[in-house]
């Protein structure tokens, strides 16, 4: 199986990585926009043995996938521009594996499902959070009638102020380029719910805005004054600071490639330009009739996730605690980035699983599988059923209508921030 990768930053590694260490799997092309990318992500590969992929310029995509005679595509580049890649491989004869979301409109999501039914090609989007051991024991006690029918869900999800102020240093600052963070970040969870409860969204209502970052920090007195965080002295004093050069992946992957590109990866997040919202709440009807309460606040003090299922014969309740502090050793470091050492490991978290059945005591039930890293456990369990061939019984992998699906729970919620009013979904989209 040949693969090529478009999108060549920080994320795209977790793809790369995976490939290379599947039998019979060959990352045969790079491709981006900047080449000093593409060329530390080389050297990375060439560090674990692996030959050097072919390089391309985002320009010279489509021929490369003819050139390279590519059966899957990989696309880890900014959610704007999924669509145009995921389009030009399904018809270059490609399936295509995408990053969440799938792409940030509603059209762009049209355009892509009608790719996969004139070309018969597939697109899986990589919703990883479904692959976490937690989240499948939820998918069973539900599918099982543990709690009977489903009548509501409670949904909350803190993100800290080390991975929460991170959306706003970089590209998805900018709603055009990724939606903002209910398409961007939220789409995982709504996937999960819709996973979760075999149901699809329908109607949704949401209030929310930028209340901690951009202007309201600099009112708050949390703003330094910078533009970016490299070269800034007042920036040392910054703990919402992000220094590329103490950090050599980052180095390598954006200070040193800033010339090709001019993208700026540590901007002031109380810095003016940012388009996107930190404090949202979301009402969803589902076509079964259930509904969801969900809020995501992007500047916590900790870092997790609350859900609770009502049913008909009772309660289920999950409560992730990822980390319960930040602590100023690692305020800058990214979430995620493979930047947390020992004084992150320091931080405590805990997860829970309650089933609370009506006329009897509540059952703490036994976490099957649960792992402090990569998601929950869930990034190698997704790899080993994308690029290994292990079976997927539960259905986990995620394909261009799930993509559309939980996209649409975002993209109405920003419509209806936008309108003030409910948003019905088949008004956007008909599947």
């Amino acid at each position: 199986m040949r693969y090529a990768l478009v999108g060549t930053g920080s994320r795209a590694e977790m793809f790369t990585q995976a490939v290379t260490a599947t039998p019979g799997a060959d990352l045969v092309a790079l491709c981006d926009t900047n080449p000093v990318r593409i060329a530390a992500h080389q050297r990375l590969l060439a560090s674990l043995g692996v030959p050097a992929p072919a390089a391309y310029p985002a320009a010279e995509f489509g021929p490369m996938l003819a050139k390279e005679a590519v059966d899957t595509v990989i696309v880890t580049t900014v959610d704007s521009t999924h669509e145009r890649y995921i389009v030009t491989a399904l018809d270059a004869g490609c399936d295509v594996l995408t990053e969440k979301p799938m792409t940030t409109t509603a059209p762009s999501a049209r355009r892509i499902l009608d790719a996969v039914e004139r070309t018969g090609r597939s697109v899986n989007v990589t919703f990883n959070y479904r692959f976490n051991p937690v989240h499948e024991q939820v998918k069973r006690l539900l599918a099982e009638g543990a709690i009977g029918d489903i009548g509501s869900v409670h949904f909350e999800w803190l993100l800290d102020v080390r991975h929460g102020a991170d959306y706003f240093r970089r590209w998805h600052r900018d709603k055009e380029n990724s939606g903002g963070l209910l398409v961007h970040k939220s789409g995982h969870h709504f996937d999960l719910v819709n996973w979760w409860l075999a149901a699809r969204p329908a109607v949704v209502y949401a209030q929310g805005g930028l209340f901690f970052y951009g202007a309201n920090g600099k009112r708050r007195g949390y703003a330094r004054d910078y533009d970016r965080a490299h070269g800034s002295a007042a920036a040392r004093e910054d703990p919402f600071a992000l220094h590329l050069a103490d950090h050599p992946r980052l180095r390598e992957l954006y200070l040193d490639a800033e010339a090709e590109d001019g993208y700026l990866r540590d901007r002031n997040v109380f810095a003016d330009g940012i388009s996107i919202e930190d404090d949202l709440a979301v009402l969803v009807r589902y076509d079964t009739g259930a509904t969801m309460s969900y809020h995501l606040t992007a500047y916590a003090p900790w870092e997790g996730y609350r859900i609770a299922f009502n049913g008909s014969r009772g309660r289920l309740e999950l409560d992730v605690v990822e980390s319960d502090h930040v602590s100023p050793a690692v305020a800058s470091a990214l979430k995620g980035a493979a930047l947390h050492g020992a004084e992150a490991a320091a931080e405590s978290g805990s997860v829970s699983l309650r089933l609370r059945p009506y006329w009897q005591p509540p059952v703490d039930v036994e976490l099957e599988g649960h792992r402090r890293e990569g998601h929950g456990g869930a990034d190698a369990r997704m790899t080993a059923v994308l690029f290994g061939g292990q079976t997927d019984t539960l259905n986990r992998s995620a394909t261009a209508r799930d993509g559309a699906l939980a996209l649409l729970t975002g993209v109405a919620a920003n419509e209806s921030l936008r309108t003030g009013g409910p948003v019905r979904v088949a008004d956007l989209l008909q599947l």
